[in-house]
């Protein structure tokens, strides 16, 4: 059961839903399921949502303002953009039990969203558009804007296929390695200005 000091019963129950869409899928989490968790009626429960997707709508809200905060934090806390960049970085170790366990939060829910032809599809990439975004202007203010977008893209997809593996293979170690390689990867790209490579290796 959620705790009775975790806020509001309607931010408790996107929370709850927010993590069992996270480790069951949406698909799969049930209004009975978000209810138990949270411990409420289902007539509570309905005064507040009148549907999973109408669920599903906040929880994408609450992970675009925790991802907005979250990058905020970076900024303010990293004196420059390539420590920025590095946090960003260290994310699939940071997370790694769950993601071994269940996958990046942000791939899984866009990649069944996308299997289910689900209306909201978009506005679940919207929180990939926010690292986009945020992340090429940490290289655009290392020098690097032709480049960004491209470098931005570069780090998300090595974030993505690192918990893809993780996921798959439940090997931290693999998760480390590849980490240490995109580091060096990404200090070489600083010292010497060159064009980005086809991977990290």
């Amino acid at each position: 059961m959620v705790a009775e000091g975790a806020g509001t019963t309607r931010a408790q129950i996107v929370d709850a839903a927010n993590r069992l869409f996270y480790v069951k899928g949406f698909e799969h989490t049930s209004f009975a399921a978000i209810a138990e968790t949270v411990g409420i009626s289902r007539g509570n429960f309905y005064h507040h949502f009148k549907s999973k997707d109408e669920i599903l709508g906040a929880v994408i809200e609450a992970r675009l303002q925790s991802t907005r905060a979250m990058l905020a934090e970076w900024d303010r806390d990293e004196p420059g953009p390539a420590e920025r960049v590095r946090r960003f970085v260290e994310i699939v170790i940071a997370n790694g039990a769950d993601i071994q366990d269940f996958g990046c939060p942000v791939g899984t829910l866009t990649n069944e969203l996308a299997k289910l032809g689900h209306p909201a599809r978009p506005q679940a990439v919207a929180v990939f558009d926010l690292f986009r975004t945020w992340l090429r202007a940490q290289f655009e203010e290392l020098g690097l804007a032709v480049e960004a977008d491209d470098l931005a893209m570069h780090v998300l997809a090595f974030s993505q296929g690192a918990a893809t593996l993780s996921n798959a293979f439940h090997d931290g170690e693999f998760v480390r390695r590849e980490v240490d390689r995109l580091h060096a990867w990404l200090d070489e790209r600083l010292a010497h200005g060159r064009p980005i490579a086809g991977s990290a290796h």
